[in-house]
């Protein structure tokens, strides 16, 4: 199968590089997740102890990425990111409009940096991500600053915790004096970007250019986003996250995304779902479960696209568990909204490549 012509569009699915797997060194970013959710335990509030994990969570992956020859840059950008987007996300919350444009426009920035070199694209990509998740829990201004505060909160911890664990203190000290050098490489970045947008739509060559990739994200977020946005039910918002996740710039990374993410979504909800039904597990076993959970995708990140999945599902099914959100019902929607978001990606795709096609058929005749 794997000399097949669908192994382009199946081998994140089925093949299993465990040469690749990180057990043993990734213990070390599971700590503060643990150290999260154990603090939200002791004081009674478990919901607080788990957005602060979510914040040391994804921030965790940061240290797989690397900006300017280090894994802290991309953990202390994405902490800002993060903090900032889900804030924005909470106020304009799922029934509001603009919060299909505000994607829009977080998808199309996400796009553009991805021609950069390092983790920047991956930076965008999680603030992206904490926006659409921010919004699913819309609050006021000042709930919101409190909230996008334990996020950032487990995000400090995580990049503190890892400088140290892996001896990079020096290295921290040097990035966070570095920081307004990177503000001002930023803003210049910025400014460089617009003038290729502007190039760009001026001379109309955007295929194959970070611009049409951008426009393309910009477009399936937006969509993806308003379904969401209509369904009226929170958990909706895994419907742009996957997309975004899935969408890349040839068809066959983006087929190949989407089959694996939702086989192994499917799977694991499925999975959990019988578990979840037999059982009635106490808030510290949901604690140790998601803990365990989150350490079992870190290590199979680049094992299998598949099974990181499946690993991913069961850390957010216990995890918002502890919020007494239904563990089952959290598996079937998180199965239901990913095979939606990587159908939505999957076809934007399609019409891209069949619009190609028939401009390049007109030009031949």
């Amino acid at each position: 199968m794997g000399a097949g012509p669908l192994a382009a569009y199946l081998n994140a699915s089925y093949v299993f590089d465990w040469r690749k797997q990180t057990f043993a060194s990734d213990l070390i970013f599971v700590v503060p997740i643990a150290f999260c959710l154990g603090v939200g335990l002791a004081v009674g509030h478990p919901a607080a102890g788990m957005i602060a994990a979510g914040g040391a969570m994804t921030v965790g992956f940061g240290s797989k990425q690397s900006i300017d020859d280090s894994r802290l840059l991309p953990m202390i950008f994405a902490s800002l990111g993060m903090a900032f987007s889900i804030f924005v996300g909470m106020v304009a919350g799922h029934e509001n409009f603009i919060l299909v444009i505000v994607a829009a426009l977080w998808a199309f920035g996400y796009g553009m940096l991805t021609a950069r070199p390092g983790g920047y694209g991956w930076v965008g990509q999680q603030g992206v991500v904490m926006l659409v998740v921010g919004s699913a829990f819309p609050f006021a201004v000042k709930l919101a600053v409190a909230r996008a505060g334990l996020l950032l909160a487990g995000c400090v911890l995580q990049v503190v915790w890892s400088s140290v664990a892996l001896r990079l203190s020096g290295e921290l000290r040097d990035n966070l004096a570095a920081m307004t050098r990177y503000m001002r490489e930023e803003e210049m970045a910025m400014r460089a970007a617009v003038a290729e947008l502007t190039a760009t739509v001026r001379r109309r060559r955007f295929a194959d250019s970070t611009v049409a990739y951008s426009l393309r994200l910009m477009v399936t977020v937006g969509v993806s986003t308003e379904i969401y946005r209509r369904l009226h039910f929170s958990s909706g918002y895994w419907i742009p996250m996957t997309a975004l996740l899935v969408l890349k710039p040839g068809l066959a990374d983006t087929a190949n995304r989407a089959i694996a993410r939702t086989l192994g979504t499917v799977a694991g909800a499925w999975l959990l779902s019988l578990l979840v039904a037999h059982l009635t597990p106490s808030n510290l076993t949901l604690a140790v479960l998601a803990t365990m959970f989150a350490w079992l995708s870190y290590a199979t990140l680049n094992v299998n696209y598949a099974l990181f999945a499946v690993f991913l599902t069961g850390y957010i099914v216990f995890l918002l568990s502890l919020a007494h959100i239904p563990g089952g019902e959290i598996a079937v929607r998180r199965a239901v909204c990913t095979a939606t978001g990587g159908a939505i990606a999957l076809t934007v795709r399609l019409l891209v490549l069949h619009r190609r096609n028939r401009q390049k058929g007109v030009v031949q005749r």
